[in-house]
């Protein structure tokens, strides 16, 4: 195809829009004689590549519950979408009659940030927070940020940058940290200290240094800075006390140095308590890592979440539960390392910001198992968990909220865009039979789904792990004639411990459009962010269509045993699943023996871990592949190591033990070395397309550097393209659509299928 037809055919299937929060509203009035009126807002996003912009808009339903019938839902046309402009945060209060909106204006005047809460009379109340001074710019991410309202509806507390001389007047000690500068006459930094390095948070959080919780009075208009945060620790993630007299939030530990914390559930933090005075109180155990506090409806209980500090960055966690008035910390869910098959296999993703039922019970969450992402339930009492999603009709499963019982659920599948449904939590013991109603149709797009359970052979088993098995999903159109050649793109994920969902992926829609066929391992945020999407089949095919999307061991979903067993394995145990999983599809081919898979034609494609193992492969098994694309891969461990934002990783990847204070050895540096595909780039034969993004913090593109030179040293193809203003995920909607044409193209090229 033309580029300009790639392009076109991107756009399409780019604009599918993607639900990202919803909140209930209980009406006061009856709808009906017999039902009860519920009002459900939402707020999407949607990418517009014609102006390289990420479009963000409200969308209301109302719903109407039959008292005859408790799971009877009446679900009316929806409201027409409204864009939303400048809005950086927002949430609604408790009763749904406020919500308070942190924007930021454009154009004269920009960077200028404004509180504003609104009511059904129009603007209530508008705070200049810019102007006020008491602060830096408000944190909008889902690491730290927050704008949780109290239950009396007359205070909003968030979390912004904190102005330097604040940190400094909060520091324990007498005198500033190391590294940090005092303050001069004015309250910033003195003149001698301006050119000093203050920390941050990492990729993805490059702006985000020193966090603190504040307070904006709605009545009065005013904003407070709340003191008694342990100076060791960066705040974040606050809610509410049911009083309103404090506030919980967790902190992490930024002494002796931050540690990049996007995608590492894994560093040590704890559950505080600070009342309006400044007196401050740890709650949990302050030598794990903790994460989404929630508070129940009765205001009794709080849930988090708890995980192990170092090791793998994204792992299995535990489900915890604080009696506050019992003081007392209990296991709701606990670790899972050896799931049974189509059984829960543990909690590894955030918990949504409502996720009580209202009996103060139970705990809904959404969370991986095997190649999906369902829907879960525990009791509290009985700590029994209980999935309600139904995959084969939705395929995988986000709990965006639950109020007045109310679930609404983000769904989508691999034929499947994504939509929402919502149903009633039943009773106590009868969540295994719930009844899901869709708010709109379906977008299916003929395709025929087979998920398959791949064992290693005896001699790629882990004798510490043996009988860990992976997954795969192989997607088919089922409009495809017999006996043609189909060529074959392998779609490897990074990570590396996090899963490739049944789900919608835009990438490998537009792939399965455009003809390839596509063997997709586990990817995170390759090319298109950390976006979930999905495959579709076309009516007029070029090559066939087909997709299998493989998670490795060492993905999320499979049990903490599973993740475990890639440490020290990297460059071995995944690149040898990967393999086994092309060998097994082009082996298999389709279950109706409809098409062939052609061994000739097979390119690879993936995205950091997922560059890793690729270039991995085509160093391994250099006559197999005929092309490869790679975004910001991992080359050279060994070089990478003081160059990464999470350097504790570089150690655990391939078995070594990590410490603040680690120094490198000539052994760490060499294992590392060997581990990496940079030792195989003299086998390299498949021409090479390399996407760099110039900010990028947790995979240097000096990396991507590393093997362009290597690989031009020998005259092998290669072809380097450079995002100076994007990080690690290529995020920017014109680079994701970039990206892509020149995958397709450089695919096309390299398997001679103009």
């Amino acid at each position: 195809m033309e580029p300009d037809a790639i392009s076109t055919l991107y756009r399409e299937y780019s604009g599918y829009p993607t639900p990202i929060s919803a909140f209930v509203t209980a009406n006061d009035y009856m709808a009906l004689l017999n039902g009860t009126s519920f009002t459900l807002s939402t707020e999407w996003s949607q990418s517009e590549t014609v102006r390289g912009a990420r479009l963000h808009y409200a969308q209301q339903w109302t719903l109407i519950q039959n008292y005859s019938k408790e799971t009877d839902i009446d679900i009316q046309p929806p409201s027409p979408c409204s864009l939303l402009h400048g809005e950086l945060l927002s949430s609604y209060s408790p009763s749904g009659d406020l919500k308070a909106v942190v924007r930021e204006t454009s154009g004269q005047g920009a960077g200028h940030q404004f509180l504003e809460v609104w009511s059904s009379g129009g603007l209530k109340k508008l705070l200049h927070l810019t102007a006020l001074d008491k602060h830096g710019r408000v944190y909008e991410d889902a690491q730290f940020g927050c704008l949780a309202w109290s239950a009396c509806e007359s205070r909003v507390l968030y979390v912004a940058e904190g102005k330097r001389s604040i940190a400094e007047s909060s520091a324990s000690a007498s005198s500033p940290s190391a590294g940090e500068p005092t303050a001069g006459p004015s309250g910033g930094p003195s003149e001698k200290d301006k050119s000093v390095y203050w920390e941050d948070w990492g990729e993805g959080l490059t702006s985000k240094s020193v966090p603190v919780l504040c307070v904006a009075d709605v009545a009065k208009g005013t904003v407070t800075v709340l003191q008694g945060v342990p100076s060791h620790v960066s705040p974040g993630q606050g809610l509410w006390a049911h009083d309103g007299e404090c506030v919980f939030f967790v902190g992490w530990w930024h002494e002796p140095f931050r540690l990049g914390l996007r995608f590492c559930s894994n560093r040590r933090s704890a559950l505080f308590c600070l009342d309006l005075e400044g007196n401050c109180e740890c709650l949990s155990g302050d030598t794990s890592s903790v994460s989404s506090p929630r508070l129940s409806p009765d205001g009794r209980y709080l849930v988090y979440l708890e995980g192990q500090v170092f090791g793998p960055h994204s792992q299995c966690l535990s489900l915890q539960q604080y009696d506050l008035e019992t003081r007392k910390i209990s296991v709701l869910v606990d670790v899972v390392n050896r799931p049974k098959k189509d059984e829960f296999a543990g909690l590894y993703e955030a918990l949504p910001p409502r996720c009580w039922a209202s009996d103060s019970q139970r705990v809904v969450f959404s969370s991986a198992r095997r190649n999906w992402r369902d829907l879960f339930v525990v009791d509290r009492t009985t700590r029994r968990v209980t999935r309600m999603s139904d995959s084969e009709n939705f395929g995988s499963w986000k709990l965006l909220t639950i109020q007045n019982d109310l679930m609404v659920v983000h769904c989508s599948h691999l034929n499947e865009a994504p939509r929402l449904v919502v149903a009633f939590l039943p009773s106590a013991g009868g969540e295994g039979e719930v009844s899901w109603d869709p708010l709109d149709e379906s977008c299916l797009r003929g395709a025929i789904v087979n998920v398959l359970d791949i064992s290693p052979t005896p001699q790629e088993e882990n004798p510490e792990y043996s009988g860990l098995d992976f997954g795969a999903l192989l997607v088919t159109s089922n409009h495809l004639p017999s006996g043609a050649k189909v060529p074959l793109v392998v779609f490897v994920h990074g990570g590396p411990h996090s899963q490739f969902f049944a789900e919608w992926n835009v990438t490998t829609a537009v792939l399965v459009k455009l003809g390839f066929a596509v063997l997709m391992g586990k990817m995170v945020d390759f090319l298109l962010g950390s976006h979930p999407h999905t495959l579709v089949s076309t009516d007029i095919i070029l090559f066939l269509s087909l997709c299998f999307v493989v998670n490795y061991r060492g993905s999320t979903g499979f049990g903490q045993d599973s993740i475990l067993s890639l440490a020290g394995n990297i460059g071995s145990q995944d690149v040898k699943d990967v393999q086994r999983a092309v060998l097994t599809a082009l082996a298999d081919q389709t279950a109706e023996k409809l098409l062939t898979l052609d061994p000739d034609k097979v390119v690879v494609m993936g995205g950091s871990h997922g560059g890793f193992l690729a270039c991995h492969l085509i160093g391994q098994y250099p006559d197999f592949y005929k092309a490869c694309a790679v975004r910001n891969p991992v080359i050279n461990a060994a070089t990478l190591l003081g160059t990464s934002d999470i350097v504790d990783w570089r150690y655990s990847c391939v078995g070594l033990q990590y410490s603040y204070d680690q120094l490198p050895t000539p052994e760490a540096l060499t294992t590392m070395l060997q581990k990496s595909p940079i030792t195989y780039a003299p086998q390299i034969k498949a021409p090479v397309l390399l996407m760099l993004g110039g900010k990028d913090r947790r995979v240097s593109p000096h990396q991507g550097l590393e093997l362009y030179r290597c690989l031009k040293s020998r005259g092998s193809p290669v072809r380097l393209l450079w995002f100076a203003e994007d990080g690690h995920s290529l995020a920017r909607v014109d680079t994701q659509a970039d990206c892509f044409l020149n995958v397709v193209l450089w695919f096309q090229q390299h398997l001679h299928l103009h």
